[in-house]
């Protein structure tokens, strides 16, 4: 195990695929997260305009450095067709060490 104190995991919501793959594809051209998952299908419930809401979304989970976290921020924030986007970020205290160096390498 290593130390992870300076990567994270950022989960970001999409209206589909379409705009999952996009956002992906926007962070990892531009150096921002060395891996996107994207888990389609998921069901939300949340509160929007003082009504409870419903849909199914993407869900994506940005593989990154936190030194990267403004920059994916601006990125997401900018491309996301929604109003309000999710921008939420997790913090690592640990992993592999093979892994964690190929994302230090990647992202």
């Amino acid at each position: 195990m290593k130390t992870a104190a300076k990567f994270a995991i950022v989960l970001v919501t999409a209206p589909d695929l379409k705009t999952a793959r996009a956002l992906a594809k926007a962070a990892l051209q531009a150096r921002l997260i060395a891996c996107a998952n994207l888990i389609p299908k998921i069901e939300s419930h949340y509160w929007w305009h003082g009504k409870i809401e419903s849909g199914t979304e993407v869900l994506l989970l940005l593989k990154t450095q936190k030194s990267k976290l403004a920059a994916l921020e601006k990125l997401v924030l900018a491309k996301h067709p929604y109003d309000t986007p999710e921008f939420l970020v997790l913090s690592l205290s640990a992993g592999s060490k093979k892994y964690l160096d190929w994302q230090a390498q990647n992202s």
